[in-house]
């Protein structure tokens, strides 16, 4: 934003004494320059004056948040700030002070990033938590999913008051019936009260991790960070390509460290049977049903079914 001295500075000499007489007289009318004398009455002709650029800056930063352009556009001198002034008298002196004051979407801003920053996803979009659905929305959208709302609802208010939970949940129902956002909800919620929390979408997870053999210390901190998550997500079980240390040196490794410990979450198309039938068989070892046993012993026990009715919402 171009300062009020430089503008005159940049009109001839014959006009700058009068441009700056209109600009000062044009403050000392301005409803925002009067309200701040209304409240500082010891701010006087002078000190309007003198301080100018302050006054101009006030103003015009005020104008463009009266029309806001929204706070990537935002033209103030510090985006997302305006300036406040005060005044105040020191040995007879008025001197006026000015300070940059956050604006209401640049704080919103502010939380949505601490929120956003408690979040990890893996190939899940992250834009679904700067939706800001409230339970009422998400519960209007489709009416034959109620009960799972409710359900979750009343998990994310247990949790806000008792602090993590033991048992986790295992959202089933067909394809396209919205448990990734409602699981994105929970997450969200739960973070705005300081919890930590990863979304895994299973099917593309499984290939990212074979591509990190080569890099052991990249494979050890991901399946570190998902060991001690407070809340862990896994989108989409039963739907990746499975094989042996997948199952046993990955998912079976992360399930057994959380055991009793931290609660584990779960979206599926397939009810906890179908899923130990999954788990039983790999394209490598062919039918393990032990294994899948082994698996599903980690997973039953820790978590409440909740069955997610509803129509297919992709592609509407």
């Amino acid at each position: 934003m171009e300062s009020l001295s430089e503008l005159l500075k940049s009109m001839p000499k014959s006009e700058w004494r009068k441009n700056a007489e209109d600009k000062a007289q044009r403050m000392l009318e301005d409803p925002l320059i009067r309200k701040f004398r209304q409240k500082y009455p010891q701010v006087d002709d002078y000190t309007v004056k003198i301080n100018m650029n302050k006054l101009y800056q006030h103003v015009t930063e005020y104008k463009h948040c009266s029309s806001c352009p929204g706070l990537e556009l935002c033209p103030n001198d510090m985006p997302g700030h305006y300036t406040l002034l005060s005044a105040e008298t020191i040995n007879e002196r008025v001197f006026v002070h000015e300070e940059k004051v956050s604006c209401k979407k640049y704080l919103a801003k502010q939380v949505q990033d601490a929120i956003s920053s408690r979040i990890r996803t893996f190939h899940v979009d992250p834009k679904v938590f700067s939706q800001g659905y409230s339970y009422a929305d998400i519960l209007e959208k489709d009416l034959d999913r109620a009960s799972a709302v409710d359900r979750i609802n009343e998990y994310v208010e247990k949790t806000m008051e008792e602090g993590l939970q033991n048992k986790g949940l295992y959202l089933v129902g067909s394809f396209g019936t919205g448990k990734t956002f409602l699981m994105c909800y929970m997450l969200y919620q739960l973070a705005k009260v300081g919890m930590t929390g990863a979304i895994v979408y299973m099917p593309d997870f499984a290939e990212d991790l074979k591509g990190m053999f080569s890099e052991p210390y990249k494979l050890k901190e991901t399946i570190d960070l998902l060991k001690e998550t407070d809340l862990l997500v896994f989108d989409d079980i039963g739907a990746e390509n499975l094989n042996p240390w997948l199952r046993d040196h990955v998912v079976g490794a992360i399930l057994n460290s959380r055991m009793n410990r931290k609660p584990t979450f779960f979206t599926s198309n397939y009810e906890l049977s179908g899923l130990e039938r999954h788990f039983s068989f790999t394209n490598k070892d062919g039918d393990e049903e032990f294994k899948g046993q082994r698996i599903m012993d980690r997973i039953r026990p820790y978590v409440d079914v909740v069955v997610v009715a509803g129509v297919n919402k992709r592609g509407n």
